[in-house]
């Protein structure tokens, strides 16, 4: 009888947080961000596409002369993308190319996002310079709360302390914690006890032992980490964001490689599933509308592009220059979307991943299961733990610094929401800690859902201060444009003369 009450009660909760998902994430936010996006990439002149080269020199060249800032500009970007590179790339890729979900044109519709997401992530990380507040002691605090407030003005600061009060959420419930732990434990469960026969007891349920000891293992490692603050978080990253890129990288081009013939009938699947009008879900919702929101949806969730996460990160960089680190930190977008999703969005529609069955429980497959199959039947040639191992050894590393970078996301915003109240900023630490260690035993359809919510709650207050500071950013970012131009005009003349 309790078991019934609790399967109904979950129930009800699940079907609660998809209505309330399918409100947050409808036609409205999708059309604002796509909006805002597009309405930048105007104003800016296409910033992200004619100066993508320079932005690519500058991550890697740090400025000169630079006066305030805790990190360099490299720092800030590693930050940043150890926030946004995360079980998104993996996990929620598949959850969005899923024949239950967007099918493979969901794909698709993350590439769009993320060209004009560029533009938005150039705003956000412009203005968070811009109007950054650096304390005496060489402490800085930036992002959407500030230039809503100093940007926007001072009538505008309740939108600054929502946006402050959802980021602090986004953190706990969100993208930071319950979403990343999940996918690494559910990693480690599908590679060390894939048909869960080591099993104990936790809550009235059966978990198997991979889940509690890894869990338990990410748990401590983020504590440590997370009590150094920024500067020991960006150390981490610098290394850490680097590694698994590229070793990732290596394992998805391989794959894609080893399967070229396989190549074109996946873009074609692609192109074809975003635009099919084919009714679903008893022939109310167009193909392509979910295909779209599931895309768009995922895409954000994994580049962060409009949620005005990675301002804060950026805000912390060494740099006197606001343009100059909006151009790196549209790249994170670039790495993060353009490049790493669409590795992992071929190899499950190559694969045929994305609509597999599972032999075991008869059902398509969930999560990173999806990616799993598609990375075992990629190397099919080689015993199925190895590719099995390396996938989850990159999504361990994805997630756990999506941990940390979000750590940092999250007290920031507690840090404005309280006026700098450091005791609620350690509260919240703890909290955020406890969140960790009970994200294992979260459902995945929950854990998503409620991610996809606090996403979407987020980007709102940030939508509305990039669209009402637009000027500013396309003003200087002009001003900024001819500088570089009479820069190199000088640079020609002297070549001449000598």
């Amino acid at each position: 009888m309790i078991k019934f009450r609790k399967d109904i009660i979950m129930t009800a909760l699940n079907d609660f947080l998809q209505s309330l998902d399918d409100y947050v994430w409808g036609i409205p936010l999708i059309v604002a961000i796509l909006f805002v996006g597009i309405f930048l990439t105007f104003r800016v002149r296409f910033i992200q596409l004619f100066h993508l080269p320079r932005a690519f020199y500058f991550m890697f060249k740090n400025e000169k002369g630079t006066d305030g800032g805790e990190i360099s500009s490299f720092a800030a970007l590693c930050t940043a993308l150890s926030a946004t590179i995360g079980t998104g790339n993996i996990v929620g890729v598949a959850t969005a190319v899923g024949i239950l979900a967007g099918g493979p044109g969901a794909l698709f519709w993350m590439w769009i996002a993320a060209l004009f997401g560029m533009a938005t992530k150039y705003a956000e990380c412009f203005l968070a310079v811009k109007y950054r507040k650096i304390d005496k002691d060489g402490h800085i605090l930036g992002g959407p709360f500030y230039y809503i407030e100093y940007g926007m003005g001072k009538k505008w600061k309740w939108l600054a302390k929502v946006f402050a009060f959802f980021g602090t959420c986004v953190g706990i419930f969100g993208i930071g914690t319950f979403s990343q732990i999940n996918g690494i434990t559910t990693a480690f469960q599908n590679f060390f006890d894939e048909n869960r026969t080591n099993t104990i007891s936790i809550f009235g349920k059966e978990y198997t032992l991979a889940v509690v000891i890894s869990g338990a293992i990410i748990t401590v490692c983020a504590a440590l980490v997370i009590v150094g603050g920024i500067k020991r978080i960006s150390g981490v990253s610098q290394v850490v964001v680097p590694f698994m890129a590229v070793l990732y990288a290596i394992a998805a081009v391989s794959l894609i490689v080893l399967n070229i013939n396989k190549l074109p009938g996946a873009v074609s699947v692609i192109f074809k599933s975003a635009f099919n009008m084919k009714a679903v879900a008893g022939g109310t919702i167009p193909m392509m509308f979910l295909a779209m929101q599931k895309g768009v949806a995922r895409g954000i969730f994994s580049n962060e592009a409009g949620l005005g996460s990675a301002p804060i990160a950026a805000a912390a960089a060494q740099t006197k220059e606001p343009v100059r680190q909006g151009l790196v930190s549209m790249m994170g977008t670039f790495i993060d979307t353009v490049v790493i999703c669409t590795m992992t969005g071929f190899a499950i529609v190559m694969m045929g991943s994305y609509d597999a069955i599972n032999p075991v429980t008869n059902a398509p497959y969930e999560g990173v299961e999806v990616t799993t199959h598609a990375f075992r039947n990629g190397f099919s040639f080689l015993p199925s733990s190895i590719p099995a191992f390396v996938l989850m050894i990159c999504l361990v590393f994805f997630a756990f610094t999506t941990i940390l970078g979000w750590n940092y996301y999250g007290e920031r915003c507690m840090e404005y929401l309280t006026g700098g109240n450091t005791k609620a900023v350690k509260v919240y630490r703890y909290l955020y800690i406890l969140a960790i260690a009970i994200g294992p035993y979260m459902t995945v359809s929950a854990v998503w859902t409620i991610a996809d919510i606090f996403n979407g709650l987020m980007a709102i207050p940030n939508l509305v201060a990039l669209v009402a500071l637009n000027g500013v950013v396309a003003g200087d970012t002009k001003k900024y444009v001819k500088k570089l131009a009479r820069c190199k005009n000088i640079r020609k003349l002297s070549k001449r003369r000598a």
